[in-house]
């Protein structure tokens, strides 16, 4: 099989839609002429010109209000943000406005838009580029959540939310962007499935995004000590799916949660808080979860890293429960 990276996946799917739908355009900061911040759009200006390749000014608030018109007016828009810090300039469009039009118009309206953006750590680049917000988008009603952590499902799952009706938010983790990965779906993926990336037996590590290579990592760590452990990829947290992660603690009966988001607030709570509402009695010992430290994210590499969460606090958390 050819290999082929996340990013060149993610500009398979746009490509495909946009040739599929003259509805389709992108739009964002740098994403024609300098082929985007990770160029995950490099070529497509030369493919599809400037009225659907348009280099926005750096104005997030202004260009994601634009990609909201655009839906309302019939276009199929691709709003690229660069950073998920960056996204929150823009956070009255998307939670005020995208989010509450087909509710608020009694059904009238949908705003098919789908904002993409970079998360999470471990690049170095230091507190305001580095951040991990997903599970504030994925707290709100109206807009789908989708975090990616494999090359098939960043072809696949923005293939599918480029079919929806109302707006999508694909949080991108930047440090996937180069991993190779096989051939990629060639028709939209299914929202709102997780995915058993690891089949085991003893603990349950429950992840997704930029966290899924770290604790595919970690159970490779424990199964040389003979601990077998299963991962669930939850891949959209908005609608989440729970089936599969009670599932999963069925025949584990321990959970490990593991997100980049601070502990307080984290993504990783509101899993923890659904695993005792639907599985409470499947447990044998209490739920626990790895995140990032409460600091703003560090510059200093040694720092960063001390900062996210690590192999060997997933492996010491799931070792813990045993």
């Amino acid at each position: 099989m050819s290999k082929i990276t996340y990013r060149e996946a993610i500009r398979a799917a746009m490509r495909e839609a946009m040739r599929a739908d003259p509805r389709v355009f992108l739009m964002g900061e740098d994403v024609g002429r300098y082929g985007g911040a990770f160029a995950v759009s490099l070529g497509l200006l030369d493919e599809f010109g400037p009225e659907r390749i348009r280099d926005t000014p750096l104005s997030e608030s202004g260009f994601l209000g634009a990609g909201i018109g655009a839906a309302l007016g019939g276009m199929r828009p691709i709003v690229e943000i660069m950073t998920v810090n960056f996204s929150l300039l823009a956070l009255d469009q998307l939670v005020n406005h995208a989010a509450t039009l087909r509710h608020m118009s009694g059904g009238q309206f949908s705003v098919p838009m789908v904002v993409r953006m970079a998360s999470g750590g471990g690049r170095g680049m230091a507190a305001q580029h580095s951040h991990s917000f997903e599970g504030w988008y994925a707290h709100v009603p109206g807009i789908k959540v989708l975090t990616p952590a494999t090359v098939a499902d960043a072809k696949g799952l923005l293939l599918a939310a480029l079919e929806e009706p109302d707006p999508v938010v694909v949080l991108e983790h930047a440090t996937l962007y180069p991993v190779e990965g096989d051939d990629t779906p060639d028709a939209p993926m299914e929202i709102g499935l997780a995915a058993v990336r690891r089949p085991g037996a003893r603990v349950s590590l429950v992840t997704y995004g930029g966290s899924l290579p770290k604790t595919l990592k970690a159970a490779d760590e424990l199964a040389k000590e003979g601990v077998d452990a299963e991962v669930v990829d939850l891949r959209t947290l908005r609608p989440l799916d729970m089936d599969t992660v009670v599932g999963s603690i069925a025949k584990t009966h321990r959970a490990v949660v593991v997100d980049e988001m601070w502990k307080t607030g984290s993504f990783a709570g509101e899993v923890m808080a659904r695993i005792m509402e639907l599985a409470f009695d499947e447990l044998d010992a209490p739920v626990v979860r790895v995140c990032s430290r409460e600091v703003p994210m560090p510059y200093a590499k040694h720092l960063e890293e001390a900062a996210l969460p690590q192999v060997g606090q997933i492996v010491a958390a799931a070792k813990g429960l045993l």
